[in-house]
């Protein structure tokens, strides 16, 4: 009588004990990575409006690209960042002496800016602590949507991101930008006028152009200008919960079409860098299977060799520059249990697939993944507008008195001042005809050395710049799994907000 009281206790303490031991089994299989954007991690942004070269001047920018933590975006394109200019530095000598040989003297200088505010699509506000970044050459436009009573266009960029499909990396983007990047210098040249009557802010680029050609004017960074600033300190975004089933394949080596985001750490330049040189970037993005299964997350490292070197030469031929990766290494902190120590780093052949250009010269990548400096032909109309006004400015007959004041061709000689020495030289050719003539031909020798004798561009590759990497083959995995979809930043902000 006793037992069969005592049965029905005994079946309900087993049943009690199985049920938390299955439980805690469930949770010993959940792995909790935490992400963590890194020290070191480069914050790609632009400025949404322009700023002054002074100290202590505020600065607004938003963020460009989004930041990868493991396997999903932790901080969305189009946060804003705020913050200062900490500091200003004086352009090189050479910088300075072709300013002051075109007319200007103002004093050349670099403002270096340093964020501190991290402001999420929701309006929550992070503290966040960059290095001092200096402006990059190349301008970013967001895009303006295209008007369509059917059904909006979206930009490439957002599609490609849209589409959980495609795994194209940073190719894509890298042509996107291509298209609405122009060079930041304001004293060029060669500045494309047709793009300050027909783009954006033409009052703002006008009033800058007319302010550049002064002798002296007050500086200004433009908006658009794009910075790298990397962060001082790790900034903590919440945790992930994964299974080692959605992990499986963690590490594993990846497929000849593979092609992934990765960020140079070491700089690169056809002029200083030789073959057999380390190269070395970051994975900025995760790399996943065609069934989605993780195979490579944001931060692993691949490092490898420059193959090919060469620097630019006279007449404007560009400089080249290969370099291959063979050692791909995934980061153990994520998961140190499905990366075991022992296990020797993947040796895939890596080759370039996409390029973006850290300095003035465009790039161009072939299939063998060598980049060549490139430059466009029209760089050659310059010298012949020089030509032009330098022949002009040699008509200086008597018998154009009547049009052109007691010297004859006050036109010419203007634009030839101009040609030659900016507003400055105008204000010197209105003393002589002649003194217009010098600086006609002084103008047409100097664009003729810098648009047809001078050297070609360098590939130059500045560290965290953005590159496309396509990987080797790897073996077929036939065991069957779940596939693994990632998470969006969207739906990591409850555990961010928890973290922060």
């Amino acid at each position: 009588m006793l037992f069969r009281c005592a049965l029905p206790a005994i079946l309900l303490t087993g049943a009690v004990a199985i049920a938390q031991q299955s439980a805690s089994s469930q949770e010993e299989e959940t792995l909790k990575i935490p992400l963590v954007v890194e020290k070191g991690v480069p914050l790609r942004l632009y400025l949404t409006q322009r700023f002054s070269k002074k100290p202590g001047a505020p600065v607004h920018a938003k963020i460009m690209d989004p930041v990868y933590v493991f396997d999903r975006e932790v901080i969305a394109a189009g946060s804003e960042v705020l913050g200062t200019v900490s500091d200003l530095r004086p352009a090189p000598k050479w910088k300075r002496v072709q300013s002051i040989l075109k007319g200007d003297f103002t004093p050349q200088q670099s403002a270096d800016v340093r964020f501190t505010t991290l402001i999420m699509p929701d309006g929550k506000r992070l503290a966040v602590d960059t290095a001092p970044a200096a402006s990059m050459l190349s301008i970013y436009r967001e895009p303006r949507p295209k008007k369509n009573k059917d059904e909006p266009k979206r930009s490439e960029n957002t599609a490609k991101h849209d589409n959980p499909d495609q795994n194209t990396g940073v190719l894509g983007l890298v042509k996107y930008q291509i298209k609405y990047q122009m060079d930041a210098r304001i004293n060029s040249a060669t500045r494309d006028l047709g793009d300050i009557v027909r783009g954006p802010d033409r009052r703002e680029l006008l009033e800058e152009l007319a302010w550049s050609k002064l002798p002296y004017h007050p500086q200004w960074v433009r908006k658009g200008t794009r910075f790298d600033a990397e962060l001082l300190t790790p900034l903590p975004l919440g945790t992930a919960e994964v299974t080692p089933d959605e992990l499986r394949f963690l590490g594993t080596a990846v497929t000849g079409d593979d092609v992934v985001r990765a960020r140079l750490v070491t700089e690169l330049n056809s002029a200083q860098n030789k073959p057999g040189d380390t190269a070395e970037a970051i994975l900025s993005e995760p790399l996943f299977s065609a069934d989605r299964f993780l195979i490579l997350p944001a931060g692993t490292h691949v490092t490898g060799r420059v193959t090919v070197s060469q620097p630019a030469r006279y007449f404007h031929r560009g400089g080249k520059l290969r370099f291959a990766f063979q050692n791909v290494q995934v980061p153990r902190e994520f998961a140190p249990s499905l990366v075991p120590p022992t296990k020797a780093p993947l040796r895939p052949l890596a080759t370039l697939a996409g390029a973006e250009a850290s300095g003035a010269a465009k790039l161009k990548v072939d299939n063998e993944g060598e980049v060549r400096a490139t430059e466009s032909k029209e760089r050659l109309l310059a010298p012949a507008v020089a030509a032009l006004i330098a022949m002009k400015s040699l008509d200086n007959d008597a018998g154009k008195e009547a049009h052109g004041g007691g010297d004859g061709n006050t036109t010419g000689r203007s634009l030839g001042g101009v040609s030659g020495f900016g507003w400055a030289g105008f204000a010197a050719s209105q003393a002589s005809p002649s003194v217009g003539t010098a600086l006609g031909f002084y103008g047409l020798g100097w664009s003729v050395f810098k648009n047809v004798v001078a050297r070609g561009g360098e590939v130059e590759f500045n560290r965290n710049a953005l590159v496309d990497i396509r990987f080797g083959t790897r073996p077929s995995l036939d065991s069957p799994a779940k596939p693994y979809h990632p998470p969006s930043a969207e739906d990591n902000s409850a555990d961010a907000s928890t973290t922060n």
